[in-house]
């Protein structure tokens, strides 16, 4: 059994890698393998539309054929018995950096067929770690559900079966809130949070990885 997750911020130790690497020890727990990659260590781009994966009789049909850093990862990614991501949300939405990663694993695998369908061999659980700065509340209002659903759907329909969708909100985003401009925010609200609240969501990212390894 082998549990990959796919860090999508550029920071190695904060609020995502940190729910990510709980998540891999939740999955350990259960006797699974686990790596944890950080996408921000690797240089490529998202898909280029160039359709080899879906050209009839072509030699990379169901696969990506651009070759640079990503291939290795895609081909680890496909060998995996589960599949943890992980980003903050910026502007709406995961990073650029998970999204065109996303798009060079799953565009492949995805059929232009009615309905859409998945060329992935078979079905694997997999989970995705949202953190981001604002509340439930305003997730909602501001209507990052929406695209947060869209990517849970694709998942779900991509690798067979049923994906998971973990929240953790109203991250601690720096470690001395004096030095940075961000007047909106309470420092010791903040400060609070990370003590009070993000322990919880480790234990939850834990259990999380349980599951997944449990398939």
């Amino acid at each position: 059994m082998k549990i990959i997750a796919f860090n999508g911020s550029a920071r190695k130790n904060w609020n995502t890698a940190t729910l990510l690497e709980k998540a891999l020890e939740g999955a350990a727990s259960t006797g699974a393998e686990t790596e944890l990659v950080h996408l921000y260590d690797y240089k490529y781009q998202g898909c280029i539309s160039c359709f080899a994966c879906k050209t009839r009789g072509g030699k990379s049909y169901g696969e990506c054929a651009v070759n640079d850093t990503l291939t290795p990862l895609l081909a680890r990614a496909g060998e995996a018995d589960g599949i943890i991501f992980g980003s903050p949300i910026y502007f709406g939405t995961a990073t650029g950096q998970i999204r065109s990663f996303m798009e060079r694993l799953l565009f492949p695998y995805s059929t232009y067929t009615e309905p859409p369908g998945s060329l992935f061999p078979r079905p694997i659980r997999t989970g995705f770690i949202y953190t981001m700065n604002v509340t439930q509340p305003m997730m909602k209002e501001r209507g990052f559900d929406r695209q947060i659903a869209i990517t849970e759907e694709t998942l779900t329909r991509i690798f067979k079966t049923t994906s998971e969708t973990f929240f953790c909100f109203d991250t601690y985003q720096f470690e001395d809130y004096a030095k940075v401009f961000a007047e909106r925010f309470d420092p010791e609200k903040k400060a609070k949070w990370r003590a009070e609240v993000f322990p919880q969501d480790c234990e939850r990212a834990f259990a999380l990885g349980s599951r997944i390894a449990r398939g």
